[in-house]
């Protein structure tokens, strides 16, 4: 029986899912909250017990009134502290959208005020940085059809000892 006191005192990291979506013509999908500045990808906050795949998918249902087709784990970003939040692990998945269904989106009122189809290089005048940081290393491993690791938006260095045996 494993020591559940044990596992109670094991520090706490948040967790969060979201849906990078891309028409066809490669725009991504962002959505504006009302609670907070700035456009974000859809998605939000993992709940107890949830997986990160149920969670984005019941986010985008929940934000956009739809879910769209996602096609696997395209980025994992291990966000820090920040302005008194706790640090979180922030799993992306890619996914597409079309027009028929961007047309279909119904924004919860109280949650989202707004949505808009952006080109990837306007992402940065739109998105907070730690988001806008995101867009060109998640947009390459889905070029790439491999799942990029970041921390805070960024390519952390690999390399030392065990990398060049």
């Amino acid at each position: 029986m494993p020591d559940l006191a044990y596992y109670a005192s094991l520090p706490r990291t948040r967790g969060a899912a979201a849906a990078l979506l891309l028409d066809d013509l490669g725009r991504v999908l962002l959505v504006k909250p009302t609670y907070k500045e700035g456009w974000f990808l859809p998605g939000g906050v993992i709940e107890e017990g949830e997986s990160p795949l149920t969670a984005c998918r019941r986010e985008c249902e929940e934000e956009l009134g739809l879910v769209p087709r996602l096609d696997g784990l395209v980025c994992v970003d291990w966000g820090p502290p920040r302005d008194g939040v706790d640090a979180v692990n922030v799993f992306v998945f890619a996914g597409s959208i079309t027009a028929a269904q961007v047309g279909a989106i119904r924004l919860p009122p109280d949650e989202l005020s707004d949505h808009v189809l952006v080109a990837p290089e306007k992402v940065p005048e739109l998105a907070p940085p730690h988001i806008a940081r995101r867009m060109p290393p998640s947009l390459r491993g889905i070029d790439e059809g491999r799942t990029v690791y970041l921390e805070d938006g960024r390519e952390p260095a690999f390399g030392g000892p065990a990398a060049r045996r």
